[in-house]
């Protein structure tokens, strides 16, 4: 097994600011790929920690870090972070501009989760740009832990959330120009793998997380993946840590990944070992030569780890210090098989 790692560290504090329109993320992309490796930094307990899949992790943990930074929870940290990633229509593969199902649909998929086993999640879901704002209120005001399709509009519309229209331009010629062959094919490590999965340790040592999608592109129409399933795309135990998942959603529910991440930490396996260990799963009984899945792990001691079946996967680790404010960005190249 080969591994590979990638740090760009940049160091700042609350003060300085935190870009978090498309235009600084595209300043940050340009800003990241001009930085020399640096050594790993050594993991230990910190104060505020957030964890996220890809590159869209790095301004996603920069607005997460902004709330907890102003006492806000893990909770809040996640559902912020997401938000950014949800509104961003340079993305094709979360929220407003996300590449659309086979009939020229954008569909969402998205949950949230705390360190009190409280679950909230939507799936099937169109015209509404935050569908992890819509999880969040599932989990704290309803009896239920997953709405679907036209109920989760119906709930959105009775909250005052206003309807959308996701198919941007772009995301529209994208689908047009698909429909010329209308061939189906997962390509790895593009925009239709490309969910936003959150995890979060806050001052008062609560864990959180999230996970928000428009899926597989050009998928059958009402595919729901792994992303707004419990134990499948997201878990998180308070006692113990979290974990989330990225990439082809149905080997992650044959799995139940995130689930056995978290369940492996529990036998006393480390955030990377556990990662490694349920990526090991899908591989020794799927043909994944042509899929990728990536897991990202945080420990309830602030320990981090990642790991993928095919290389190029990315996460963002942010931590800071709230009594200097010091904040720690890298963006880390997973190991993988």
């Amino acid at each position: 097994m080969s591994t590979r790692r990638k740090f760009i560290k940049h160091v700042g504090t609350l003060a300085s600011g935190l870009g978090l329109g498309v235009a600084a993320q595209e300043r940050w992309k340009h800003a990241w790929a001009a930085q020399p490796p640096l050594p790993s930094p050594v993991y230990g307990q910190s104060d505020l920690v957030m964890v996220s899949t890809w590159n869209h992790g790095m301004p996603a943990n920069d607005a997460g870090m902004v709330v907890g930074g102003q006492g806000g929870s893990a909770l809040d940290m996640v559902e912020a972070g997401a938000r950014l990633v949800e509104s961003d229509a340079s993305g094709q593969s979360v929220g407003l501009g996300g590449l659309p199902d086979r009939d020229g649909y954008v569909t969402l998929d998205a949950c949230i989760m705390d360190h009190t086993l409280n679950a909230g999640s939507v799936c099937f879901v169109t015209g509404i740009e935050h569908p992890i704002s819509l999880a969040r209120r599932v989990m704290e005001d309803t009896p239920h832990v997953m709405l679907a399709g036209e109920g989760a509009e119906q709930y959105a519309e009775e909250l005052g959330m206003p309807r959308v229209n996701l198919l941007t331009p772009e995301s529209e010629e994208a689908y047009k120009k698909w429909r010329e062959t209308a061939e189906y094919a997962p390509v790895i490590n593009i925009e239709n793998h490309d969910t936003i999965s959150l995890l979060a340790l806050d001052g008062e040592g609560r864990l959180a997380g999230a996970c928000t999608t428009s899926g597989l592109a050009y998928k059958m129409h009402g595919r729901v993946g792994d992303s707004p399933i419990i134990g499948a795309g997201l878990y998180v135990d308070g006692e113990v840590g979290a974990a989330a998942a990225t990439g082809l959603g149905e080997a992650v529910m044959r799995t139940l990944g995130s689930f056995l991440v978290v369940e492996l930490m529990r036998g006393g396996m480390n955030p990377q070992g556990a990662s490694v260990e349920a990526i090991g799963r899908i591989m020794e009984r799927m043909d994944s030569k042509n899929m990728q899945v990536g897991y990202i792990a945080l420990g309830a001691d602030g320990s981090v780890g990642g790991h993928a079946i095919h290389p190029h996967f990315s996460y963002a680790v942010h931590r800071m210090r709230k009594t200097n404010g010091q904040l720690t960005r890298d963006l880390v190249e997973s190991s993988h098989a």
